[in-house]
């Protein structure tokens, strides 16, 4: 079976780390290691900077790259379990609080911008775009053992079982998308098929005409051949496709949104773990282009190497998701 690019990369890293387990010692592992933890949509991204960083390394430092998901994540990065936070939305005020409770301060990075996707299976004939509102019909907590066919949700589509596919509910996906189409993070039906991995999400599509999914771009973009990325219309204007000229002009929304690494800042007192975040931050828009997500401008990174260099701790986003933020106003909002 072929491998996707994602499960090859998964794949070196694991053999990095068992290089390391055969040549170093117990007491030298530990102080070479940086963990990493979260969101499976920023994970393409953080995944492709370990890789190159551990070749600059030599191997030397070895880069663990969890998937568990962004809320998962954050309850292990607030423990002080994890040195960077993969986070496909802002940290909420509960977990700055749990942060702050064990003594954790930490420096934000929003490392690139997704255009969240809702994909359906190719042979799908009847679905070319599809509105907000419709998701919403479709996704909101009183569609639960409801709206169960998709002329349920639109008259002119066919009478035929509606397979849903999600993020799980530990996901920043899933805050996020429930936030921009219903309204309220996690508010949600609960009958559908969710997964904190997203490659289970596509296979789901790939092998069902009348599904319907929706994860980071990326995912789409690997697997192309299997899936379709549906044109989105908000609040009555013109449907728009996932794009990088989309999401970098603004137009499609409220999909777009920013995704981020989160630098335990007590951690960044070790060198590999500080070596790491700049890497990170001085590759990341080649490197995000190549997974197929779209990089920040370059004032961005630079903006936050120098957070990194001036342990500049907190987040600009107040502990909530701004549904519908541009690039532009994520610029203006990081200068401030």
């Amino acid at each position: 079976m072929k491998q996707d690019k994602f499960s090859s990369r998964r794949t070196v890293l694991v053999m990095g780390v068992a290089a390391v387990l055969g040549t170093g010692s117990m007491s030298a592992m530990a102080q070479t290691t940086v963990k990493v933890d979260g969101s499976s949509t920023v994970f393409p991204v953080t995944e492709a900077v370990a890789e190159e960083f551990q070749k600059s390394k030599k191997n030397l430092v070895r880069v663990t790259v969890g998937v568990s998901g962004t809320g998962g994540g954050f309850r292990k990065f607030c423990r002080g379990e994890s040195d960077v936070q993969n986070a496909s939305r802002p940290i909420t005020k509960a977990e700055i609080a749990e942060c702050q409770k064990n003594g954790v301060p930490f420096i934000e990075m929003p490392v690139a911008y997704d255009a969240l996707s809702v994909v359906i299976n190719p042979k799908n004939a009847w679905l070319q775009q599809i509105s907000i509102d419709e998701l919403k019909k479709m996704w909101e907590p009183a569609a639960q053992g409801k709206i169960t066919r998709w002329n349920q949700v639109n008259p002119a589509w066919p009478d035929r079982a509606i397979k849903l596919f999600g993020a799980g509910t530990d996901s920043g996906t899933f805050d996020y998308f429930t936030e921009a189409v219903t309204g309220k993070s996690k508010a949600s039906r609960g009958d559908f098929t969710a997964s904190e991995d997203d490659n289970v999400l596509v296979q789901g599509v790939s092998r069902d005409v009348d599904a319907i999914a929706f994860f980071g771009f990326a995912y789409y973009a690997e697997n192309r051949d299997k899936l379709k990325a549906l044109p989105i219309s908000w609040k009555g204007g013109k449907a728009v496709s996932p794009t990088d000229e989309t999401v970098i002009n603004g137009t499609y929304q409220p999909l777009s949104r920013p995704i981020f690494i989160y630098v335990n800042a007590n951690a960044a007192k070790r060198p590999e773990v500080r070596e790491f975040a700049e890497f990170y931050n001085r590759n990341a828009s080649k490197l995000v282009k190549e997974v197929k997500y779209v990089p920040l401008p370059a004032v961005a990174y630079t903006y936050n190497l120098d957070a990194l260099a001036k342990n500049r701790v907190g987040t600009k986003f107040g502990g909530e998701n701004l549904v519908g933020v541009t690039i532009e106003q994520l610029m203006k909002l990081e200068a401030k």
